[in-house]
């Protein structure tokens, strides 16, 4: 059930970040157009920056479902298990506390920032582009709670996966291995076809 939950999850963060590209594309690209051509959107810059911080907000959502942000998997593999399990319960509460006092500030900017609209874009109020703040925590909060069964599982077997060392291996793996062209000797030229390099 939690892998259900935590997969139908993914898809939609997934999707709605998918959205979100493309729908900040379509702007910047819009935005360039109009600029080039003289006649400037003024609501652009606001727009696109608002859409940047959703993006950074609700991507960064994805990534904690995925557990992709950055860690010390190496230092804490290091670990004895019954440590590693320590580290990750501490961790994960470093994170729960931070996030949750950004969900409680964000919607005390909320309350601030009520009756508020954007500047070039009068008709939209600035809670709903904030809203991003208390909304983009809690949503953090609840990934990282979907990954924790798994997380506290890999911290008391193996240890962590590192998944940008497994990128690399791979990466290098792929990597074809053919040696490179032998350098002409000095004082002679390479001819290649007939011609001379």
């Amino acid at each position: 059930m939690l892998d259900l939950l935590r997969s139908g999850l993914e898809r939609l963060l997934e999707a709605f970040l998918i959205l979100l590209v493309g729908a900040l594309t379509l702007l910047i690209v819009a935005g360039f157009v109009f600029r080039y051509s003289g006649h400037s959107l003024t609501w652009y810059d606001e727009v696109a920056s608002v859409g940047l911080a959703w993006l950074t907000y609700y991507g960064a959502a994805l990534a904690a479902l995925k557990g992709a942000h950055i860690g010390f998997p190496g230092l804490v593999n290091a670990l004895p298990p019954g440590l590693r399990v320590a580290a990750a319960i501490f961790s994960e509460a470093c994170v729960f506390l931070f996030f949750g006092v950004l969900a409680w500030m964000g919607w005390e900017v909320l309350v601030i920032l009520e009756g508020m609209t954007l500047t070039s874009l009068p008709n939209i109020p600035l809670q709903l582009t904030q809203s991003v703040i208390p909304v983009g925590a809690v949503l953090f909060m609840l990934c990282e709670a979907l990954r924790l069964p798994k997380l506290l599982h890999e911290a008391r077997s193996s240890g962590f996966k590192d998944h940008e060392l497994e990128d690399a291996l791979s990466d290098s793996r792929s990597v074809s291995h053919d040696p490179a062209p032998a350098a002409a000797p000095m004082g002679t030229a390479a001819v290649q076809g007939g011609r001379r390099a």
